[in-house]
């Protein structure tokens, strides 16, 4: 019996890894145990969290600036304690939040084009967001509300800000552990997290009494979460037996996963992230090389593997390029940054495709446009607001079908019969000497095999 292979045009998509020119490379990445990303990225640069004697830092690093980076080069040192969590805000490429060990986040506006090398180090911040009582875990930035922002803490409060204001407007609680991770969904109309007591919850918010939550994974290490389209969650974690696993979930009900799937015994946590253009669902484990993709659909078992990118050098953290940054010519789907030791490598994901000369309008579907659907007091008074997009074939280039561009044409010249004679002879002089030496070798040959 046949066995029938799944057909999908992202079962071929390949990771290629940037040149070593194109690499940022001795940068001093923060050492510290804590499972973040310690990487967050806009369309245009990157900030990770960096190692610091006293106090915290991270560093903000353009796109244009690959190779090695110098010791001396300016940081964001406003914070009394390590920088655990960044975010970018998605309307705004220049602006970063940043967690900290010191119970406080902060709003940093960055430069275009990033901080001079001759600068010095920055401790001014646009805004302090103070409440929490202990130290943060992370942050995020509303997927469509502009100044809205998440903060999850070890005080095991998920806490809603209106960054502009500077206030800490509603609480999402409930927990009864540390954060482990938070995510909006498509519009921000709910909020979910995963948390150190083994459970996960997903709620409005801005509605009293609307939390659901369930039992995710029984394992006592990290775990993570993310949403998914039509309803659902995606949940990471480990089993009693510390082997990793994934489990869907229906946000609506909570009482039992609609799969549970296993993936392997190592112990780094698994950070997921997923796409809501493709489809396609990114896992990268910390302390691996590999990174597994995966497509979401609507029907039952709703993930199917299609492949992974593999490499020998592991992963402290990862994240994603925002979709507009793509390279559309080059059927470019994603473009990951892999935080390594003291590097930071772009990964590319492409499709193979040929005749690249026109936009492929099935990989790049209408898109986040970067601009904010409602303000953060629309939010808060309960008004929900869908993604705003935009298409990308505004950005495209076509490949030029060859490298040359014209040619010179010459007349031909006409050979006399003595010069069309002594080419005659060069030609089988060359055929005489190309025998002798296929002779030679076959003499040779059934030398060595007598």
């Amino acid at each position: 019996m046949s066995k029938i292979v799944r057909s999908s045009k992202f079962s071929n998509v390949f990771g290629a890894v940037a040149k070593k020119e194109d690499v940022y490379d001795e940068l001093k990445i923060t050492r510290s145990s804590w499972d973040s990303n310690f990487i967050a990225c806009s369309t245009t640069m990157f900030a990770v969290c960096w190692e610091a004697a006293g106090g915290g830092s991270f560093a903000v690093v353009p796109f244009s600036k690959t190779g090695k980076w110098s010791a001396s080069w300016p940081l964001y040192t406003g914070h009394k304690a390590a920088v655990i969590d960044l975010d970018f805000n998605p309307f705004n490429d220049n602006m970063v939040a940043s967690a900290s060990e010191d119970a406080t986040v902060k709003i940093w506006v960055v430069p275009e084009g990033g901080l001079a090398d001759s600068a010095s180090h920055v401790t001014t911040y646009a805004q302090n967001l103070v409440g929490h009582k202990r130290k943060l875990c992370n942050v995020k930035f509303h997927p469509t509300a502009n100044n809205v922002l998440a903060s999850g803490s070890t005080d095991t409060l998920v806490k809603l800000w209106d960054i502009e204001k500077g206030d800490s407007i509603l609480d999402f609680d409930g927990h009864t552990d540390l954060i482990n991770s938070i995510d909006w969904n498509a519009n921000g109309s709910l909020i979910a997290s995963s948390c150190k007591d083994k459970k996960i919850r997903v709620a409005d918010p801005r509605k009293k009494g609307s939390v659901l939550e369930a039992l995710a994974h029984d394992g006592v290490k990290g775990s993570r979460i993310c949403f998914l389209p039509n309803n659902r969650l995606f949940s990471v974690g480990f089993t009693k037996n510390s082997e990793r696993e994934y489990c869907l979930w229906d946000e609506r009900k909570m009482d039992g996963p609609l799969t549970r799937v296993g993936l392997d015994s190592a112990s780094g946590l698994i950070m997921p992230f997923f796409d809501p253009d493709t489809s396609m669902l990114y896992l990268a484990g910390k302390g691996d090389g590999n990174i597994r993709y995966y497509e979401v659909v609507d029907e039952a078992p709703y993930i199917h593997y299609l492949t992974e990118f593999k490499s020998n050098t592991p992963q402290r953290g990862l994240c994603f390029v925002p979709k507009r940054a793509m390279n559309i010519s080059e059927c470019e789907v994603a473009r990951g940054l892999k935080l390594g030791v003291k590097t930071v490598e772009p990964i590319s994901f492409q499709v193979p495709r040929k005749g690249t000369d026109v936009f492929q309008e099935d990989l790049y579907p209408d898109c986040f446009s970067g601009d904010a659907s409602e303000t953060a007091s629309d939010y808060f008074s309960g008004k929900n607001a869908d993604v705003k997009k935009v298409s990308l074939s505004v950005g495209f280039v076509a490949k030029p079908k060859s490298t040359a561009v014209s040619f010179e044409v010459k007349e031909e010249k006409v050979l006399s019969e003595k010069e069309l004679r002594d080419e005659v002879d060069k030609l089988q002089k060359r055929v005489s000497y190309l025998e002798s030496e296929i002779a030679k070798k076959d003499a040779h040959i059934k030398e060595l095999t007598k």
